[in-house]
């Protein structure tokens, strides 16, 4: 543990936020796991809020294995992005417990203890309030990866698809679902002009995801991305293509310190 990090701990332990015994275990528990391939980041919960989540596209099945394995001897829940199908079958295999979302492409191994909680977005624990609206059914799955981030960050959650611009009247008809979010997730492609609509109606951050959805000219999705940094509504920001998973994490943490705050933790 490097410095900065003790001097962090030992700030703890003055205001007894931990025991001296959790004190003595963490300072001579190593923070890095050495897998060879991967260098596992296992204070991240603790710096940061959240453990690390393992992205999966490009890595090999035992890797993963060896990264899931260590997680949860660390009793540290596994969420995994960008798994292709073929490799959660056998993942599902060797983690009878996982869940594999195959639209989201994310397999997620909650603790034994856990595996009833946050499952859903009805947790009456739930630490704060996220909408994820998309354009099109066509950006489902980015919206999927987006929601099931959310999900595992015990956000409660709720979806209004296909509401894009070419039939305003489709968003306006489900406005009272998305009103009193914390944050709003919105999810499109072609020309990315769906958040800067809905960030003129609500009064939260709005967190634009562009999707590689649309013809020649939308380029990929950078036309929707450089649509949804020109936004006009100032409550708009914008994270990378296709990024379901980021845009999710930031509004989760958004939601998360809104609910502190009403609960009067902050």
């Amino acid at each position: 543990m490097e410095p900065p990090q003790i001097g962090l701990l030992a700030q703890e332990l003055l205001r007894g936020a931990i025991s001296v015994d959790d004190f003595v275990q963490r300072l001579s528990h190593s923070s890095i796991a050495d897998l060879g391939d991967a260098q596992l980041d296992l204070d991240r919960a603790r710096r940061c809020g959240f453990p690390e989540v393992v992205f999966g596209q490009g890595k090999t099945l035992e890797s993963l294995q060896r990264i899931f394995r260590r997680l949860l001897d660390e009793q540290i829940e596994v969420f995994a992005t960008r798994i292709p199908a073929e490799t959660a079958a056998q993942l599902a295999a060797d983690f009878p417990t996982g869940r594999y979302n195959s639209l989201a492409r994310t397999f997620r191994i909650p603790l034994a203890e856990e595996l009833h909680d946050r499952l859903d977005s009805s947790d009456t624990k739930a630490e704060g309030r996220i909408v994820i609206v998309t354009a099109g059914t066509s950006d489902l799955p980015v919206a999927e990866e987006a929601r099931e981030t959310a999900l595992w960050m015990g956000a409660q959650v709720s979806l209004v698809q296909d509401v894009g611009v070419a039939g305003p009247h489709r968003l306006l008809a489900r406005l009272p679902e998305i009103k009193g979010a914390d944050a709003v997730v919105v999810i499109a492609g072609m020309e990315g002009a769906l958040p800067s609509v809905v960030g003129g109606y609500v009064d939260c951050p709005v967190i634009g995801v562009p999707t590689s959805v649309g013809y020649g000219a939308n380029l990929g999705g950078f036309a929707a991305l450089l649509s949804m940094l020109n936004s006009c509504a100032s409550n708009v920001t914008v994270v990378n293509i296709d990024a379901g998973f980021k845009g999710a994490y930031v509004a989760s943490l958004i939601a998360r310190n809104a609910a502190k705050a009403r609960n009067g933790e902050r």
